[in-house]
């Protein structure tokens, strides 16, 4: 399994901090908001080509029966294709598999209807007997349901294509519920037992190792496992004391601090996606968003409302960037020591999460034509720096013998992964002086 992103970063800064002595200055860099596209974090909308709003992701669903054709047969094209036209943007997917989406046309594999699986229609959500709910108790549900896990961890893990996955697979929209039937609301409780659904917990844990996860809620089954959260009705019912709301579920858990890990993310509620930057709120009902990212320390939301249609104008455009601004990390070197054979930096979060994958650093030397004239890897991480901390101290040896006498300007990116992707840029006013890097001073060789 991987490492937690806080012990990841102890280990990398364990190795490569160096013995502190007589040596290079230590020089200020000002800082400068980071760009709102910043990779992995913000508002995103559903998955298409937009000029209303910046972004970084696209978020899409499909049906299980897209993909999952027999016990063990999967035909990966709808995937591929989503996944593929999200990266041709030069963004991230992030996306959920469903069997029943209300309104929308079952998602349970074709051969499972074959066999006879039990459904049951519902006219709940406007679904009116369009989608129906399957039996998950059904042993033959639950080993495809776990296959596929396996097989989409085993293809999947790690695709730069992919930012985050939802769980997905069980309840209405694949969020893990079947309100109202909950055998409270409703005489009827339509939910799997809670050893099958720890079970398919432990497939989803066991099978991705470096792509992030996030459940829709927290429980007693997950909140030990490397799995995060998405609250898909943001300010609306995220603030507590209410039982059901969001962050009421991460304290009667105590997983309050597990965004220091594991992200967090979900869905602006669709109700307030607009009136939610008027001035005043014109919202009927709604909670307060700061509030709600400081608690939450979300790093995504979908809201889509942003960029259908013309967008928002004037001064809501502008409240609702810097809401989506507000979300994630926002990483700044606040200083440089460098010389001929060495580059240290100090790199603080002044953002609401970490930045939680584990990209490579690359430093590179930029000669007075604006040429990049050798390039040096790090084993450097900025994943797991945590908002509020004091600065994160790297440092790496660099071998500048063999370049012509003179100064050149030395620069530091993290890149995104993700051929054509977009870079992660740091907060600061000399990010971007050589396209994608952050310039952190000059060195002069003789």
């Amino acid at each position: 399994m991987r490492l937690a992103v806080a012990a990841l970063a102890a280990l990398t800064l364990a190795s490569g901090t160096p013995a502190v002595a007589s040596g290079p200055q230590w020089k200020q860099l000002s800082y400068a908001p980071a760009p709102a596209d910043n990779p992995l974090k913000g508002f995103m909308p559903y998955a298409g080509s937009y000029q209303t709003f910046p972004y970084s992701m696209e978020w899409f669903y499909l049906p299980l029966r897209d993909v999952m054709t027999g016990p063990r047969q999967f035909r990966w094209d709808a995937l591929e294709r989503q996944l593929n036209d999200v990266a041709a943007r030069g963004h991230q997917a992030v996306f959920r598999f469903y069997v029943d989406y209300p309104g929308k046309p079952t998602g349970i594999p074709q051969y499972l209807l074959d066999q006879g699986l039990l459904t049951r229609p519902y006219p709940d959500f406007g679904n009116n007997g369009v989608s129906v709910a399957p039996d998950y108790s059904d042993p033959r549900l639950v080993s495809a349901l776990e296959t596929f896990v396996t097989a989409l961890g085993r293809r999947y893990d790690g695709d730069p294509r992919i930012g985050f996955i939802t769980l997905g697979l069980i309840g209405f929209w694949g969020e893990w519920h079947t309100w109202p039937y909950d055998g409270w609301t409703q005489p009827e409780n339509w939910m799997p037992s809670t050893e099958i659904l720890t079970s398919l917990l432990g497939r989803y844990e066991a099978a991705f190792d470096r792509t992030r996860l996030l459940a829709r809620y927290p429980s007693p089954e997950n909140k030990d496992l490397a799995i995060g959260y998405h609250d898909d009705s943001f300010a609306f019912e995220t603030l507590p004391p209410t039982s059901w709301h969001f962050v009421q579920r991460l304290i009667d858990q105590g997983v309050t601090e597990k965004w220091r890990q594991e992200p967090i993310g979900g869905e602006l509620r669709p109700e307030i996606q607009s009136c939610l930057w008027d001035q005043p709120v014109s919202c009927g009902q709604y909670e307060d968003y700061a509030e709600s990212v400081a608690q939450t320390h979300a790093s995504w939301l979908i809201s889509h409302a942003a960029f259908a249609g013309e967008g928002f104008t004037g001064d809501k455009y502008f409240r609702a960037l810097a809401a989506s601004k507000s979300l994630g990390y926002e990483l700044t070197v606040t200083e440089a020591a460098l010389s001929r054979d060495r580059v240290s930096v100090r790199v603080a979060n002044r953002g609401a999460a970490p930045f939680y994958y584990d990209w490579p650093a690359e430093l590179a030397a930029v000669d007075s034509q604006g040429r990049i004239v050798r390039r040096w890897h790090t084993s450097w991480s900025v994943a797991g720096i945590q908002p509020g901390q004091d600065p994160a101290q790297l440092s790496t040896r660099i071998d500048t013998r063999g370049l012509r006498a003179g100064d050149y300007d030395l620069v530091m990116r993290v890149a995104n992964p993700l051929r054509g992707g977009i870079p992660l840029r740091f907060a600061n006013t000399a990010q971007d002086n050589h396209s994608g890097w952050l310039n952190l001073g000059t060195v002069t060789t003789r």
